[in-house]
């Protein structure tokens, strides 16, 4: 009897038409909501806590409080939409997710303290600008910005912000008082055992779980109140809360730098996020979408918004890389930050809890960027010498912030950002020593024809 060798059929094996493994077609809505709810579970930490951090180092009411939280949810759901679902050159149609920077957090309250929320609002839009702006010119503008130029900006990034959560710790008397010295420290340690302790999406929400943890705590010790926002003080995001957005270009430049390097951080996650990605193509479309939801977020008072690696871990460990699943995660983030009365009582947590919470934050995005320049330094290469003066630069306004103090406004606007003089150090002199070899070997190749 003739016939081809028989089949077998292993019925452990994934399906492979499976619409949660192929990334093809809406699966079922019974196994999509459980799969959307474990994204949002992964990402609910950041907005929270960006919007708590900013919150205190603004001096925002309640009510302010909870229309920013309000404002940042609705932004990283809508985002999340239009990275998966796509349209006319906005958003790669990949499983993405997108929330406030942590960087980019850092360097919004930087210009803020330094020149007022409306200058950093309007910093957030020139930012938003020049990232569509350069998106047709990717290839050659995120060559500026290898892992050696991200890193350093990444790490002075951490140490800048870690100062400046120090100092909402101190509070207007010039000292922290113990109460909430104690509060930031049980909070750091609830985060800490959470992260150690718990496991898959959980662990993912370790921040969050450290907010909720140590305001019970703090709330039964008595070391601080829950304040939550009043009815009648509203906290659906709001239209320019600050007033009307100020255009002030120098004061701008740390969060224009990070604009471009956003480039290169894009063009690993969409490398990392499909096998099949076409780099040339989806990049462009992902920094589109980041500067798109970006513009909204300067009009309603929030930093700028990025796509995230957030949820590439879950990607991983499941294998589910539907674009519907992270979608229908930004639907459910919309509906909660149009809930006003969740955004109201989240809005009473204590500051000192949020102080705490900050540092675990700043503290990681420290470590992202030494684990950035862990990838480039090889023993004593050039690129250790590069690193090195960048950092040196960019620390030294952090311990001696009247270093420029009697040098022209421009030159303390540059000079006087560890992160903006830390970063264009790098990006100089990388770009020299990348030279320098070039002509090394032009040179001994006109001497071998002599």
């Amino acid at each position: 009897m003739a016939g081809g060798p028989a089949v077998t059929t292993d019925p452990g094996a994934p399906d492979a038409s499976d619409p949660l493994l192929t990334g093809e077609g809406p699966p079922p809505l019974r196994r999509l909501v459980p799969l959307a709810l474990q994204h949002v579970l992964a990402m609910a930490a950041t907005p929270v806590s960006t919007a708590f951090l900013m919150a205190s180092a603004l001096r925002l009411t309640t009510a302010q409080t909870a229309s920013l939280l309000a404002a940042v949810l609705v932004l990283s759901g809508a985002g999340s939409v239009l990275q998966s679902l796509g349209g006319w050159s906005f958003g790669a149609r990949l499983p993405f997710v997108m929330l406030p920077g942590g960087a980019a957090t850092a360097l919004f309250l930087q210009i803020a303290h330094d020149r007022g929320p409306a200058v950093a609002s309007g910093s957030v839009l020139l930012a938003a600008v020049l990232l569509l702006a350069v998106t047709p010119c990717y290839g050659r503008v995120v060559r500026l910005f290898p892992p050696l130029v991200t890193g350093v900006t990444v790490l002075l990034v951490g140490v800048s912000m870690v100062r400046v959560t120090a100092q909402l710790l101190i509070g207007p008397g010039g000292a922290a008082q113990p109460g909430a010295l104690a509060a930031a420290g049980l909070t750091v340690g609830i985060t800490l055992a959470a992260r150690l302790l718990l496991r898959g999406a959980w662990r993912q929400c370790a921040v969050l779980v450290g907010l909720l943890g140590g305001t019970a705590v703090v709330l039964a010790t008595g070391l601080g109140v829950f304040a939550p926002a009043t009815a009648s003080g509203g906290s659906l995001p709001r239209l320019l809360p600050y007033g009307t957005p100020e255009f002030d270009l120098p004061a701008a430049l740390p969060l224009l730098l990070f604009g471009l390097t956003s480039l290169a951080e894009a063009t690993g996650q969409t490398a990392l996020v499909s096998e099949r990605a076409d780099l040339a193509r989806d990049v462009p479309r992902v920094a589109r979408a980041d500067a798109l939801v970006s513009l909204v977020s300067g009009i309603l008072g929030a930093p700028p918004m990025v796509t995230s690696s957030e949820n590439i871990g879950i990607n991983r460990l499941t294998g589910v890389r539907s674009r519907h699943v992270t979608a229908t995660a930004g639907g459910l983030l919309i509906a909660a930050g149009l809930c006003a009365p969740l955004s109201r009582l989240v809005a009473g947590l204590p500051a000192a809890v949020v102080a705490g919470a900050a540092l675990v934050v700043y503290a990681m995005i420290t470590v992202m960027g030494v684990e950035l320049l862990g990838r480039t330094l090889l023993g004593d290469s050039p690129d250790a010498l590069v690193v090195g003066l960048a950092l040196t630069v960019g620390l030294l306004p952090v311990v001696a912030p009247a270093l420029y103090s009697g040098a022209p406004g421009w030159v303390r606007t540059v000079l006087g950002s560890g992160v903006v003089a830390g970063t264009l150090t790098a990006v100089l002199l990388n770009t020299l020593c990348s030279a320098v070899p070039t002509v090394a070997r032009r040179s001994t190749a006109s001497a071998g024809r002599v």
